[in-house]
């Protein structure tokens, strides 16, 4: 059973400090606001935070190792496919003029879920963020204040951007949102796609 004491407090502050400041603001973030403009604010934020517990749990169980298995480079450029895939596929269902109450179904929440899992996991792996989150327990022997630290910062950050996606349906017609949604989509895979051209892993 973990024991409380100045250092391992140090290690929960610590963590959650850094992770906080450093998504916030942060693609993972915007991610997560545009995915709740087209999906349910609950299905997107449990998807994220999965997404998020599995990322943290790989770099606090594994560390290092993890870049031996999956080469950062491929891992980043699968991100920015999804990004890309995914702003296409949501200008072209907008454009479409899917019926709204089809989003109401229970298929449209497991796509929620998976899509915001997906897209978080793939995102997080290799992070700037998970090489944080391995030099913390580096540099603590407390393993589990760190992990918990870690996630209480996720759980405030997705919180944050789920609600700003939420206020944004409301002040904006859903299907602008969505649109603008597929472009930031796009953007963001192009500008990852160029920074892996110019500045290969």
């Amino acid at each position: 059973m973990p024991s409380f004491s100045p250092m391992s407090l140090a290690a929960l502050a610590t963590s959650f400090a850094l992770v906080a400041i450093a998504e916030l603001g942060d693609k993972t973030q915007i991610a997560v606001i545009t995915l709740s403009s087209r999906f349910k604010a609950l299905t997107v934020f449990i998807g994220a935070m999965l997404a998020f517990l599995v990322t943290t749990g790989i770099a606090v169980a594994i560390g290092d190792a993890l870049t031996l298995v999956l080469p950062t480079f491929w891992i980043r450029i699968a991100a920015a496919i999804l990004f890309l895939a995914f702003g296409v596929y949501t200008i072209i269902s907008v454009m479409l003029k899917k019926d709204e109450t089809e989003l109401k179904t229970k298929r449209e929440a497991r796509n929620g879920v998976f899509s915001s899992f997906s897209m978080v996991v793939l995102m997080e792996l290799g992070d700037k963020t998970q090489v944080s989150v391995i030099a913390l327990t580096a540099e603590y022997e407390f393993p589990l204040f760190v992990f918990a630290g870690v996630m209480l910062a996720f759980a405030l950050i997705t919180a944050l951007g789920v609600t700003v996606g939420m206020a944004l349906t409301k002040i904006v017609p859903l299907k602008y949102i969505q649109l603008a949604s597929g472009i930031v989509f796009i953007l963001l895979g192009a500008v990852l796609l160029i920074a892996l051209i110019l500045v290969p892993a």
